[in-house]
């Protein structure tokens, strides 16, 4: 997963405002109690990121993969 699409999957999953919020915010025990952005400054994978921040939050296993993924070209 991209830095790309990890911000594409937050905005589809959160809201853009919210996700934000939740990105900058969120203080994750899976993530070296760390928020997302700094986890993602420090170089962790945005795979990582993303599902740690789906398990913080809830998001049901079905809308973890695959999100975040620009559509395909016809």
């Amino acid at each position: 997963m991209k830095i790309s699409e990890f911000r594409r999957a937050v905005d589809d999953e959160f809201g853009a405002g919210f996700g934000r919020v939740l990105v900058r915010d969120s203080v994750l025990a899976d993530l070296g109690d760390r928020t997302p952005e700094e986890a993602l400054e420090a170089g962790l994978p945005a795979r990582e990121v993303w599902l740690a921040l789906c398990r913080s939050r809830d998001v049901p296993v079905d809308r973890r993969h695959g999100v975040g993924l620009p559509d395909p070209r016809s």
